[in-house]
């Protein structure tokens, strides 16, 4: 094989008639070494050049989808990523590869549990070991935004470049992942005693094939598609990209750096303080309305709709902690397992009409907190979202008598 490596078309064919044989059915293991030995000398560009011809030339690509993740056992980490390029923090590429890593994280910690299902559970510690696994879970169900974003805003690009068949393969593994997080959260919630041949079990069928088929993702993603796309798209693509991310929201991650290609900054900046929200009382700039919601006492969350976060007021003492990598996400996701029946009951009460707002108080660390939802609805009463009001009223409780504007003091 030595003789091919060096030449582009004899590697490509090469490649291609191995994953044909694949599906033709001869055993995987028996290829597998011949892939490797491929794999550490092709760029990651033939790679996705192999994929796309394929299925130009008539493989179906639901045969490709069945085919990635064997030929992708052969790909992991082997593949040459040679004169990559290098991307800035902030960067639409930056942020996938960061929330990369936090999933990694919680892949990592699921997997310490996984090899606790087989010993003793019984009483408390059984029921700790169960929330342990479906918090992780829940935070592992944020990669839909994660997939999200490739799908409506990285793949568009790809198509524009003529580049196709990838990213409908990868969509399907998205499809499949999905299918596999809600099994294994379904298995999780299923009643009966936690005990340790149950959890292996379910481990076993479920939750290690849910988070393989993540981590697996991961590897796809840095070593072929992103290093494709920045082979592909320009900078005004990735601008495009950027500031639509937003919209959908961030995957246990959220950036710490802005980024804009050189001048775009001065531009969207400009836009910016010009942009006005015209209300019937009135109107703001964009500056203005962002200054007045953070100036307010209070904590600001915005549920829409279909049950997703869409805002938070970010004002200089907040109360719980928020941060953009929960923008997008499914409300229900933001609260522990214990309490997301109640949150299902508050938002069905203002859906159906039969609530318009649901108090609450509690007592943090000294502090007396009142949280407040209010469901929202336009002219015609139909239901626009919930929003989520918390105050810290430790101080305005004890006030007695008057304090008058004339007696205003520094």
């Amino acid at each position: 094989m030595s003789e091919l490596i060096n030449n582009s078309q004899s590697r490509k064919d090469l490649l291609k008639h191995m994953i044909l044989q694949l599906h033709e059915g001869v055993a995987p293991e028996a290829m597998r070494g011949r892939m490797i030995e491929l794999m550490t000398k092709i760029p990651y560009g033939e790679v996705v050049e192999v994929e796309q011809e394929l299925i130009s030339e008539g493989l179906p690509e639901s045969e490709v989808l069945r085919l990635c993740d064997i030929h992708s056992q052969a790909l992991e980490g082997r593949i040459d990523l040679t004169g990559m390029k290098i991307v800035p923090p902030g960067h639409p590429v930056d942020t996938f590869k960061q929330e990369n890593r936090e999933l990694e994280k919680v892949a990592v910690q699921l997997h310490r549990l996984f090899e606790q299902a087989a010993t003793e559970l019984a009483g408390v510690r059984a029921e700790t070991y169960l929330n342990s696994v479906k918090s992780l879970f829940n935070s592992l169900a944020d990669v839909d935004k994660h997939y999200r974003r490739k799908e409506n805003l990285l793949f568009p690009y790809l198509e524009k470049y003529g580049i196709t068949g990838p990213p409908k393969v990868m969509w399907g593994k998205h499809d499949e992942t999905r299918d596999m997080l809600k099994n294994a959260v379904n298995s999780l919630n299923m009643p009966g005693a936690v005990t340790p041949g149950a959890m292996q079990v379910k481990v076993e069928l479920y939750l290690a094939p849910a988070v393989k088929a993540i981590t697996d993702m991961i590897i796809k993603e840095e070593e072929i598609l992103l290093p494709m796309t920045l082979d592909k798209l320009t900078e005004t693509d990735w601008y495009e990209i950027y500031r639509q991310t937003n919209e959908i929201g961030y995957c246990l991650y959220d950036p710490k750096f802005s980024w804009s290609p050189r001048g775009a900054g001065l531009v969207e900046a400009t836009s910016a303080e010009e942009g006005t929200v015209n209300l019937p009382s009135g109107k703001f700039t964009s500056e203005e309305l962002l200054a007045i919601l953070n100036a307010l006492p209070v904590d600001l969350t915005f549920v829409d709709r279909n049950d997703k976060v869409k805002y938070f007021s970010q004002g200089q003492e907040r109360i719980f902690d928020r941060n953009r990598a929960i923008l997008g996400r499914d409300v229900r996701m933001c609260h522990p397992p214990s309490s997301v029946h109640v949150v299902d009951q508050i938002i069905g009460d203002f859906k159906s009409g039969n609530a318009d707002r649901a108090p609450f108080w509690i007592q943090m660390g000294g502090k007396f907190i009142h949280i407040e939802y209010f469901a929202l609805r336009n002219e015609q009463g139909e239901y626009l979202g919930t929003l989520e009001m918390s105050q810290e009223l430790t101080e305005k409780r004890k006030l007695e008598g008057d304090q008058r504007i004339i007696s205003y003091k520094k």
